[in-house]
């Protein structure tokens, strides 16, 4: 990618932020009246599911990163205002970012942790060399997870923003200690007593999310995960684990909607 290219998606992507975070209106606008997903996809799914349920909305997401870039929900918080709570573990994205692209949504509040059986602390491991979102987005619980990624993802990504991959392990990845919350912690802390999205991105975790909700004897009324990092197996096991508790599933590219039924 040529510097001006970058230079040029670096700038779209600060007027888009600035934007969103003071709720200007022509962005909300766009989007409560001339957008128009298109058909069988995930933000229409999205689109009407919230439009069904007008008024109060409770929404939580675990993995929330920079609150907007390959976010699909975030469209749909501000034009329908969305109530909950959105955790994100990472200190420097959550500081940037998520802490002020919703400061003007009332009743949605951000939490710099992420999700875990218990109250506490824990490693996180991240890309190393870069902070750009692409990097940022790869973070997990799992070290292997995050090397399985440098030959594909992180590579074409590093290429794109012309950047070399460091050979040695320990300046490739990164560890960050980071807060973690309990389900039935954050239940009682933000008092949320329905969710009506469980929206999870946590590169191959998402499976025990949901576990722990189950656990903390919520059911949401939409889950939506992203498949792409399970095995087979897991990914099977997961699906037979929501059907036996009455969701439906529906997959959208790397993204399962699960809806009680």
């Amino acid at each position: 990618m040529s510097e001006l290219k970058i230079k040029a998606k670096a700038l779209y992507k600060s007027i888009r932020f600035r934007m969103s975070a003071s709720d200007n209106f022509l962005f909300i606008g766009f989007y409560k009246y001339l957008y128009k997903p298109k058909k069988g996809t995930l933000s229409e799914y999205l689109s009407q599911y919230s439009k069904a349920r007008k008024g109060k909305f409770t929404v939580v997401q675990i993995g929330a990163n920079d609150g907007i870039t390959h976010d699909p929900i975030h469209k749909f918080i501000k034009r329908d205002r969305w109530k909950g709570v959105l955790l994100e573990p990472q200190k420097a994205v959550f500081d940037e970012f998520l802490s002020k692209i919703y400061q003007k949504n009332e009743g949605l509040h951000v939490l710099n942790a992420a999700l875990g059986d218990s109250d506490g602390e824990t490693l996180l491991y991240k890309i190393a060399f870069s902070s750009a979102r692409w990097a940022t987005g790869l973070a997990s619980f799992d070290k292997a997870t995050i090397l399985r990624a440098f030959d594909g993802h992180v590579q074409r990504n590093a290429e794109k923003d012309e950047i070399t991959v460091p050979e040695a392990e320990n300046e490739r990845i990164t560890a960050e200690k980071i807060q973690v919350i309990s389900p039935k912690t954050l239940l009682k802390k933000y008092e949320i007593e329905n969710i009506d999205l469980l929206m999870i991105d946590t590169e191959g975790f998402d499976f025990e999310v949901i576990k722990m909700f189950y656990d903390a004897e919520i059911r949401p009324s939409l889950i939506i995960y992203e498949h792409s990092h399970f095995s087979p197996q897991t990914k099977t096991t997961c699906e037979i684990f929501l059907r036996h508790r009455g969701y439906a599933l529906q997959v959208f590219g790397g993204n399962t909607a699960a809806t009680f039924i």
